[in-house]
């Protein structure tokens, strides 16, 4: 038997909850097919959406899912540029016409990228820390902007390291946001298919916590409280200096688990809400930082 998993026509963070719930339970039972012919577009979250869903079968022992490419020429060669289908010949049985353009950064554009280790960390923000400059003063951000964005990205890679298990995937991009914002914004887009954060905190604080342990407590706990699974001082801070930035240049967070989603919700942001319970389970964490082309506070 086959699952469908059909990918959304514009896959964003928004389109995550419909994405998840076409898995059905995990492990999935059943071989899964990604149909991507009908897709127009994807956000750097829906590309690390579906390398984490394509890695969370192989760890589990699944068989290889299938990828249909998208039926456009145009989408099939963005994918490449982002450095998508290279990492997807790995995990994915690919069918259709892979493009021959090459992938690689650009003004706009970090492509997807693998994060293993601290090694990977440290050279995922090195390269970004110089393409990093060129992209947000692309959207009209100041440079001193960059220290921060760089900050922020390393502490979204160094919790895979930390606390996921296993390995994970970054990408980065700028574009338009006229309709929802009215501008241009930065976008962070790291996610993993580990044990995500409720597993990961629950040897220190599901004690704390009792019958409200969930992972909706467990979001709760590292954003709010700072807390981490380790009982080091000074641990749990990674969260609170991006939350800092995040204050200082009204950027918006995203950290989904398990079946909960935890969102800071910005001024410019009529349409979302803090927390949200409930949700299609996926594996692991997926976090995303969103930096508007707006002046800092």
């Amino acid at each position: 038997m086959t699952r469908i998993v059909e990918i959304p026509t514009s896959f964003d963070d928004r389109a995550m909850d419909h994405y998840a719930a076409a898995f059905g339970s995990w492990p999935a039972g059943e071989r899964l097919l990604f149909d991507a012919r009908g897709t127009t577009w994807v956000s750097p979250y829906g590309f690390v959406a579906m390398l984490t869903a394509a890695q969370a079968v192989t760890e589990a022992r699944g068989e290889r899912p299938i990828l249909y490419l998208p039926a456009s020429e145009d989408v099939r060669r963005y994918w490449a540029r982002a450095g998508f289908l290279r990492h997807a010949a790995e995990l994915f049985e690919v069918h259709g016409k892979v493009p021959r353009a090459a992938s690689g950064s650009s003004d706009t554009l970090l492509e997807v990228t693998p994060v293993r280790g601290s090694d990977d960390v440290h050279e995922v923000v090195g390269r970004v820390q110089e393409g990093a400059s060129r992209i947000l003063l692309e959207v009209g951000l100041e440079a001193k902007a960059t220290i921060g964005f760089t900050m922020a990205l390393s502490e979204a890679c160094q919790n895979i390291v930390e606390h996921a298990g296993t390995t994970g995937w970054v990408a980065v991009q700028a574009y338009d946001w006229r309709r929802r914002l009215g501008t241009r914004v930065v976008v962070i887009a790291v996610s993993d298919a580990g044990i995500g954060f409720r597993r990961s905190l629950e040897p220190t604080q599901a004690r704390r916590f009792g019958d409200r342990w969930s992972d909706a407590t467990a979001l709760e706990a590292a954003w709010i409280q700072n807390v981490s699974r380790f009982r080091d001082p000074g641990r749990g801070q990674g969260l609170a200096g991006i939350k800092r930035y995040l204050g200082r240049w009204d950027g918006k967070i995203t950290i989904r688990s398990g079946t909960a989603r935890l969102a800071n919700v910005p001024a410019w942001d009529r349409e979302d809400v803090p927390m949200t319970e409930q949700l299609p389970f996926f594996p692991g964490a997926q976090v995303q930082v969103i930096l508007p082309a707006l002046a800092p506070k």
